[in-house]
């Protein structure tokens, strides 16, 4: 397991708060919100079913825990500990194009998260310039692989 999460640890450091909405046609674009940052469309979770991922997530949480880390860090980590389960979910859908899709949104969401924190804690000019660039990019990349699941899965 803990290869699994630092494995994990190492490819999900991230977050989100795209203005996502639902548009006019029902489509699953959701909402994002502060504190429900990272979230699978509703085609995804239902492509994903039911999957336990309560030991993976008790083994971050202790990760997260420990004493002496910086606020940035402790940001950080909580960012990665949202997004991990519904990425990690993701991962678990059996037709390739579709878990990629739906994992990569929720991983971007992830990058959004981080450059967030960026913007609020780092101090670094062009470590704001890449943040800003890098989340508007990524709010285009989620609305891309949103439709194709829109499109794509029933």
């Amino acid at each position: 397991m803990r290869k699994t999460v630092i494995l994990s640890a190492t490819l999900l450091a991230a977050t989100i708060h795209p203005a996502l909405s639902q548009d006019g046609e029902g489509n699953s674009m959701q909402a994002m919100k502060s504190g429900d940052q990272f979230v699978l469309p509703e085609k995804c979770e239902q492509a994903a079913g039911d999957v336990d991922m309560s030991q993976m997530m008790s083994a971050m949480e202790q990760m997260m825990s420990a004493e002496g880390r910086s606020e940035a860090s402790k940001a950080n980590m909580r960012a990665m500990m949202q997004m991990h389960e519904p990425m990690m979910k993701a991962m678990t859908i059996e037709d390739a194009d579709v878990a990629f899709n739906c994992g990569m949104i929720v991983h971007h969401q992830g990058g959004i998260a981080m450059s967030e924190i960026e913007l609020e804690m780092g101090e670094d000019e062009k470590s704001h310039e890449m943040a800003k660039k890098m989340a508007g990019s990524q709010k285009k990349d989620i609305e891309q692989m949103t439709a194709w699941v829109d499109e794509h899965v029933e």
